[in-house]
């Protein structure tokens, strides 16, 4: 997103525009090219506009390491001279200050100047009835979100929802009631989230999360912990009141906007579906990169397609996969550190041993139709994986013969093929 004067709304503030122009140390603020935008007035009296394009400016610009640095430029009657200077990132703009004074109330002045623009940048980027973030904020974070889900192939999703009936609450108990309902509903969604999300009001009585490292079964999930917390919830004054919401998950070869309009219509399916109810666009990129990865023989990657949406067998089977990466890792060092490699192989058939029985005992709850076959397909894993272990201590086969059974036959291939088979006992 390019830096123009439509960006510096802020500078609107009567004190901060004042503040920077007559502040004692030139200040610039620059476009994305390093352009000047606004210079102060000391900047004017002492540096030309061309004293942007300097290359230790230049440098610094492009690679704005925080901390002052000394540089030569191109001064005003003076020829070149050395002064420190730093670039500062104010509202996504980039602010270019110079110390050509030797003052140290100077810097004390800056660093209040600093404090003030900062307590502005938060007080512009957040709603100010709720105190959730504002959708201009988050127009701001979603690219940089997008670039680091594409760049670690992490998959992130939208949460949109919306307060069923809002306008009969207003019209009944009358606006500041319902602002106040608002207010409320945001310390409830507050609660509810981690600490990686991220929550913004969308406009109205809408809002959205922004759900970091999460696909769109993780995503339902969250999406249903928040409409049950507020189903659960009594607001002051109105009493009970449900929220409808719709998830979706980012797709990488898709605009933002394209994203933003998928989880819209799911909101819409879900009002029009009867309300207080989650639907999900079931497309994304995990899906994508679990198709393109496959399982590893070197390294086991975790995908989010590969969660049935049970909280406790995703978790043993996440902690599954970080075992036998442990395991492999240490396999390659057997020889020099044979203790290392002992107590990996010891910590995963122990979890295996106990992964069976909680996911049986589960599937059993569940009424799974496919549990006995099930049952016997684990006993069948644990049974040569004993024998696999016995060969190994009498020398009858190798260390990655056994390594290779246990992360790939029974971590992976069995998590691809058997335990797939009862995943849609847990789709909502």
């Amino acid at each position: 997103m390019n830096t123009s004067m439509n960006d510096l709304a802020w500078l609107a503030d009567s004190t901060v525009h004042d503040l920077i122009q007559r502040f004692p140390l030139p200040i610039a603020l620059l476009d994305d090219a390093g352009g000047a935008l606004v210079l102060n007035d000391r900047f004017g009296r002492n540096y030309a506009p061309e004293t942007l394009a300097s290359a230790p400016l230049q440098d610094l610009m492009r690679n704005p390491v925080p901390g002052w640095h000394t540089v030569r430029v191109p001064n005003l009657g003076q020829g070149e001279v050395e002064i420190k200077a730093q670039v500062l990132s104010v509202q996504g703009t980039p602010m270019l200050i110079l110390d050509d004074a030797t003052d140290p109330g100077l810097l004390r002045e800056l660093d209040q100047l600093h404090g003030q623009i900062t307590e502005l940048e938060r007080i512009s980027s957040t709603d100010r009835l709720t105190g959730a973030w504002n959708r201009h904020h988050l127009d701001r974070v979603v690219a940089a979100e997008l670039d680091r889900s594409i760049r670690s192939r992490q998959p992130v999703s939208l949460v949109l929802f919306d307060i069923d009936h809002f306008k009969l609450v207003n019209d009944t108990y009358g606006h500041q009631t319902g602002d106040s309902v608002l207010c409320e509903l945001v310390k409830v969604i507050g609660g509810a989230i981690r600490s990686v999300d991220t929550l913004f009001r969308w406009g109205g009585e809408e809002f959205v999360v922004l759900a970091s490292s999460t696909g769109y079964r993780a995503g339902t999930t969250l999406a249903e912990k928040l409409r049950g917390k507020v189903a659960q919830h009594g607001f002051a004054g109105v009493g009970r009141v449900t929220i409808s919401l719709g998830v979706a998950e980012h797709i990488a070869t898709e605009s933002a906007e394209i994203w933003f309009g998928r989880v819209d219509q799911a909101l819409y399916r879900a009002k029009n579906g009867g309300r207080n109810r989650t639907c999900v666009d079931e497309h994304g990129s995990s899906d994508i990169w679990a198709g393109e990865s496959g399982p590893s023989v070197i390294r086991l990657v975790w995908q989010e397609a590969y969660e049935c949406g049970e909280p406790a067998i995703d978790r043993e089977h996440r902690e599954l996969f970080e075992l036998a990466n442990a395991l492999l890792d240490a396999s390659f060092k057997s020889e020099s550190a044979p203790e290392v490699f002992g107590a990996a192989l010891q910590k995963l058939l122990a979890h295996i041993v106990q992964h069976f029985a909680h996911e049986e005992a589960l599937l059993a709850r569940h009424g799974y139709e496919q549990l006995e076959p099930h049952r016997r397909a684990h006993a069948g894993l644990l049974a040569r994986a004993g024998e696999l272990k016995a060969a190994v201590e009498a020398g009858k086969t190798t260390l990655g013969d056994l390594v290779d059974f246990l992360a790939t036959t029974v971590v992976a291939q069995h998590l691809f093929k058997a335990d797939k088979e009862y995943f849609p006992l847990f789709k909502k």
